[in-house]
C-alpha cells in the first residue's frame, strides 16, 4: 500500500557541483526537495522505491548500492542508491543518479531502497501496470518519483517556446498538488513527447501505484528556471 509519495524534477544541476556558478539559483528547489523526502521518512515506510524516467535501454530496476556519476556533466561525483554496500550492478540513468544524491543529501535511512527506471516511451497502459504491480507486496510503500515537466516554457528552453507548454505544466501542478490520480493517467503521452517532458511516465506509475488510497497532496514547488518546468509535491 502506498503510504507516501516526494515528487521531484530530475535535472543534474540540482547537484551543486553540476551546477558549478550557478547553483545558487536552485537553492529553493533543492529546499523543496528535501522537505519532500522529510515527508517520506516521516511516514515510517517499509520500502522506498525511486522512480525515474530512462531510455529504453536503461528501462528496468536497480538494487540499493547501485552506482551512479555525473562524469558525463564534466564532475567527479560519485553516488550511490541508499546505504550500505556497494551493488555489483549497472550504472544508475541520470534520473536516479540525481535521485540518490537527494537522499544521500538528506540522510536518507529510514527503509531499504530501490531503483525503478521506466522508459519515457512506455505508453500509459504500461507505466498503470507497473504502478499496480508496484504497490502489490505487502508493507508500506514509499515513492520518490523523479521527472521534470515540459522544456519548453521560454526562448531559451531545451526545446525552445512551445505555448502549450505553460498550459500543460499547470495542469499537472494541479494534479500533482490535489493527488489527483485520473488527471495524471490521463496525460497525453504524444503531447509529452513533442513538450519534451521527462516525467510523463513516472507520473504515471504513481497514479496506478495509489489506485485504491485517498492521499492528500500538497505542491511545494512550482517554476521554470532555463525554460523547463520543475514540480514538487507531496502525497500523504
Amino acid at each position: 500500500m502506498l503510504a507516501a509519495a516526494a515528487i521531484c524534477p530530475c535535472p543534474p544541476v540540482l547537484v551543486p557541483e553540476v551546477a558549478a556558478g550557478a547553483a545558487p539559483e536552485l537553492a529553493a528547489l533543492r529546499a523543496a526537495c528535501a522537505d519532500a523526502v522529510g515527508v517520506l521518512a516521516a511516514a515510517r515506510p517499509d520500502r522506498l522505491v525511486v522512480v525515474g524516467p530512462a531510455g529504453p535501454e536503461e528501462a528496468g530496476r536497480y538494487p540499493q548500492g547501485a552506482p551512479g556519476s555525473f562524469r558525463g556533466f564534466g564532475v567527479e561525483a560519485e553516488v550511490r542508491l541508499g546505504a550500505g554496500e556497494p551493488a555489483e550492478a549497472r550504472p544508475l540513468p541520470v534520473s536516479l543518479a540525481v535521485a540518490a544524491w537527494l537522499l544521500e543529501r538528506t540522510g536518507w535511512a529510514a527503509a531499504p531502497v530501490e531503483g525503478l527506471a521506466v522508459a519515457e516511451t512506455a505508453d500509459g497502459d504500461a507505466c498503470a501496470a507497473t504502478g499496480r504491480e508496484l504497490a502489490d507486496p505487502a508493507g508500506r510503500l514509499a515513492l520518490l518519483v523523479m521527472g521534470d515537466g515540459s522544456a519548453c516554457r521560454s526562448l531559451k528552453a531545451p526545446g525552445y517556446l512551445d505555448e502549450r507548454a505553460a498550459g500543460f505544466d499547470a495542469a499537472v501542478a494541479r494534479a500533482l498538488g490535489t493527488a489527483d490520480t485520473a488527471a495524471l493517467a490521463a496525460l497525453d503521452a504524444g503531447l509529452a513527447a513533442e513538450l519534451r517532458v521527462a516525467g510523463r511516465a513516472p507520473w504515471q506509475v504513481l497514479a496506478a501505484a495509489a489506485g485504491g488510497t485517498r492521499p492528500t497532496g500538497a505542491l511545494l514547488y512550482d517554476d521554470a528556471p532555463y525554460g523547463v518546468g520543475y514540480l514538487v509535491a507531496t502525497w500523504s
